[in-house]
Parts: C-alpha cells; sequence; structure tokens
C-alpha cells in the first residue's frame, strides 16, 4: 500500500513510529508537511500537488495535524477524501473532536459521564456560572489550548471570578469545570482503534501540579481499566467519529468522567508505559480497513 502521513516533523516519535510500522510491514510511507499542500477544486477533478508535484495513487492518509493548523490541515484532507484516499480519522471527525464545547455537548447529548461544565459570555453571568459548577475549586479552561496550556485551578470563588473576567478581558473563549478531587491529579488514557481499547495508561501530575499532561512533567504507568471505562471510552470515540483516538477519562466517586477525546494522541507516553506495539495495530486497522471512497460522516448513534 501507499501511506501518506500528514505530519509538519518527520523526526517527532509518533511519526516515526508510524513510519517505521509501516514499512516494517512492506508499505510505502511518505511524510507530508501539511502546510505545503496546495489543491486545486477543479470540478471533478480535486488535485492536491506538493512541493511542485502532484499527489496522487495513495491508498490511505494518516492524519497527524496539529491543533493550531487544524483549519488548514482539515482542508488539506477533505482534498484526499474527495480524492478517494481512506482517512484514519476523517476530517469532519477531527473538526468535531478539536471543537471542545462541541464535543462535550455531543458526548452529554449521548448520555457518557462529564465533569459539570459551564460556559458563558458576559461577565456578568460569572457568579452564576461558578454556582452552575459547584463553587470553587475549579478548573478554567481556555477551549483552543493543547497539552495542558490555558488550564487553570481556581482554589476559591475569588480567585476564579478574577481569572475568569482576565479571560473574558482579553476576548478568549473559555470553559469552566467542576473540579474532581477524587481523582488525585490523576486521569486514565485509552487508545481507541475500530472500536476497541488497544492499550490504557495512568497518567499522574508531578508534586504540586493538577495536570496530568506528560509535557506537564507527568508520569505514565501502566493500568487496568474497568469494564465501564473501556464502555465509556469506546462510546467516546464511536460518536465524535474517530476511529483512532486518545480518550482522558477522569476517575470519579460515580464512574468514569470524560475529559477530552483527541483525534491525534501521541504513542510515546503509551508505547512507553504498556509496552505495546500500537504503532503496527494502526497500520493492521489500516490494512483491514482501507478502500477507496470509503467515507462518510460518522457518529450519529452512540
Amino acid at each position: 500500500m501507499k501511506i501518506a502521513i500528514l505530519s509538519r516533523n518527520r523526526k517527532l516519535y509518533s511519526t516515526r513510529r508510524l513510519v517505521e510500522a509501516g514499512e516494517a510491514a512492506g508499505h510505502q510511507m511518505d511524510v507530508i508537511d501539511t502546510l505545503r499542500c496546495y489543491m486545486s477544486m477543479a470540478s471533478n477533478k480535486p488535485e492536491i500537488h506538493y512541493r511542485g508535484r502532484t499527489l496522487e495513487g495513495y491508498d490511505a492518509v494518516i492524519p497527524r495535524i496539529g491543533a493550531s493548523i487544524t483549519f488548514y490541515g482539515t482542508a488539506v484532507l477533505r482534498q484526499f477524501e474527495m480524492m478517494g484516499v481512506f482517512p484514519v480519522n476523517e476530517s469532519v471527525a477531527i473538526s468535531r473532536s478539536r471543537d471542545k464545547l462541541r464535543s462535550l455537548q455531543l458526548l452529554a447529548r449521548r448520555g457518557l459521564g462529564l465533569p459539570v461544565t459551564g460556559f458563558a459570555h458576559s461577565p456578568d453571568d460569572i457568579p452564576d456560572l461558578i454556582n452552575m459548577v459547584g463553587g470553587a475549586p475549579l478548573v478554567i479552561k481556555l477551549l483552543e489550548g493543547t497539552q495542558g496550556i490555558g488550564v487553570v485551578l481556581a482554589e476559591t470563588r475569588k480567585a476564579a471570578e478574577s481569572v475568569i473576567e482576565a479571560f473574558m478581558g482579553l476576548d478568549v473563549s473559555i470553559m469552566v469545570q467542576e473540579y474532581i478531587k477524587e481523582a488525585g491529579g490523576a486521569d486514565v488514557r485509552c487508545f481507541v482503534v475500530n472500536g476497541k481499547v488497544i492499550a490504557a495508561m495512568k497518567r499522574q501530575a508531578k508534586e504540586g501540579e493538577f495536570r496530568s499532561n506528560l509535557h506537564r512533567g507527568g508520569s505514565a504507568s501502566l493500568v487496568r481499566i474497568t469494564p465501564a471505562e473501556r464502555a465509556t471510552a469506546v462510546r467516546a470515540a464511536r460518536i465524535m467519529g474517530l476511529n483512532v483516538a486518545g480518550v482522558d477519562i477522569l476517575r470519579g466517586n460515580h464512574g468514569p468522567l470524560v475529559l477530552e477525546v483527541n483525534s491525534s494522541p501521541g504513542l510515546e507516553g503509551i508505547e512507553t508505559a504498556t509496552g505495546k506495539d500500537v504503532a503496527s495495530m494502526v497500520m493492521r486497522f489500516i490494512e483491514r480497513e482501507a478502500r477507496p471512497h470509503r467515507t462518510g460522516t460518522k457518529g450519529t448513534r452512540g
């Protein structure tokens, strides 16, 4: 098979591992810088050009699109889809998952457990917004933040009001969530491929930190997940329409709570913590499922 990986850096661990796994299975693996792609929208003949040549003949495309280039990256991916190339994750599903507010609304509509979340526009509504999520302590998140950036724990009501007012003054979109104290600064990352949890790890925040992101100094370890956590992760990925996803879950007193569904989950932490060859599992999924023009909006059922 001829497989494209949309990635801005071929040296990144995840990109490198996917190339190694693909080549080991006998596939041609091409790493393509997403922002160097440019497209022709001619009727009935969609084309993608890259560094002066036309991209063609691909059986599958693996999108590793960073959050900062979601708009352009999904446009490039849509062009591949129009050309009949099988996407590991579809453009509509990636866009859906990257919109944190929309994704939580979709998950809530399907009845999945979530931290109580509030969203408002006017500073006049801040007091009631704080009450909605159970008061302080609470977590304030930038809707556009990634890897724990733009996530603040406000331990008192006064601090929460000040931080929310400051963010609103900067005209950025935020959401406010209840703080799940019993999680103890830890969450569980479930790696889902084609409707199955193939690996799971526990991420623990470092001393004095509440964000468990590995980029923030958190540690990862192998974890055994419960049937409820497994079912929650699988349903969350399906609702988003993602074939490959990292589903982050908090262990609350009343069951698993979905924090986020990631459409481009990193491989380094999960492979190191579990010892599993996740990249090869993704390749086997592509080998089984890749067919020309096999696209369509998914996630209509929970």
